[in-house]
């Protein structure tokens, strides 16, 4: 719950530490007297080894021409031949996690430059353990601990992770724009780097009055009313001269009151503190502005 960040990054070490003992044993292999055909799958594996396109075909193409080899050494790397394949190393969590309790942990390996990715589950509250608000716990959001309005903004990851110039970073919202949600999941994976993507997620905490039934267009309208905002930011991007942050969300066109009275979470603060609610509601809509023109901004200079 709070060290997947950890964990899975252990998964990662683990298996880059075989596939380096592979890399060795076939270096050591083509220094050997070989037929042309173990040659070329052997060569063929070590020059494509990082990448994950073909990469089971290439990995079952050299175990098919090891099986056949007298080689000693095809039989000692046929030991590992379940990690000749490029795995695609994801780490999953909430935004309880990640932006709060195991935080710490999260940005260690966003920092460490190595080739993991990380998709958080961004349900603005801790679910797990019964709807306590959390540093990602917008303005204004009913939760325990803040059942008067949340008095203080969401912590902005994303923004944060963004500082390290390295790292590629996502916000995306599948109801929204399903074809952003794709690319930025294809982006992050074939980008040679540490990786985060952080994904709006309804929750039954937030008390959607036509249902969580309509999740789709809860996150549809939560991206239209400029409560949540899609981008990319694609460091390999700026090799090419180009600027790494694409804004993927158009200027907003709904009023954000809609979006937020057609949810418990606010509508009730509306009803038990009309006052505190129509100031916060206020603040609420002028963040969201301010944040999309912060965005913006971005999307129109090279930054980082």
């Amino acid at each position: 719950f709070e060290d997947n960040a950890e964990f899975g990054f252990g998964m990662h070490l683990g298996v880059e530490a075989i596939r380096e003992r592979i890399t060795t044993k076939i270096e050591e292999a083509l220094s050997l007297e070989l037929s042309p055909k173990e040659r070329e799958a052997m060569q063929t594996w070590l020059d494509n080894k990082d990448k994950g396109e073909n990469s089971r075909v290439i990995a079952d193409r050299l175990i098919a021409v090891l099986e056949e080899s007298d080689l000693e050494i095809a039989k000692e790397i046929l030991k590992d031949k379940y990690f000749l394949v490029k795995r695609s190393q994801w780490i999953f969590g909430g935004d309880g996690w990640a932006y709060d309790i195991g935080f710490g942990g999260l940005d260690h390996i966003l920092a460490s430059g190595e080739n993991v990715n990380v998709l958080v589950f961004d349900t603005e509250i801790y679910s797990n353990t019964g709807g306590q608000s959390s540093k990602a716990t917008p303005q204004a959001s009913v939760a325990k601990f803040a059942t008067t309005g949340k008095t203080t903004k969401k912590k902005d990851l994303g923004l944060m992770a963004m500082t390290y110039g390295n790292v590629y970073v996502a916000q995306i919202s599948m109801g929204a724009n399903m074809n952003q949600t794709i690319k930025a999941i294809v982006e992050a994976e074939n980008y040679n780097g540490p990786s985060l993507i952080i994904a709006y997620a309804t929750c039954i905490a937030h008390g959607i009055k036509l249902g969580m039934g309509s999740t789709p267009y809860e996150e549809k309208i939560a991206v239209d009313s400029g409560y949540w905002t899609l981008y990319r930011y694609n460091p390999a991007l700026k090799e090419e001269g180009k600027n790494p942050f694409i804004l993927d969300s158009k200027q907003p066109h709904m009023n954000i009151r809609n979006f937020l009275m057609g949810e418990v979470r606010y509508s009730s603060l509306a009803k038990t503190n009309p006052e505190a609610a129509e100031e916060m509601f206020a603040e609420v809509e002028k963040e969201a502005k301010d944040r999309y023109n912060r965005y913006k901004t971005l999307s129109e200079n090279i930054i980082f």
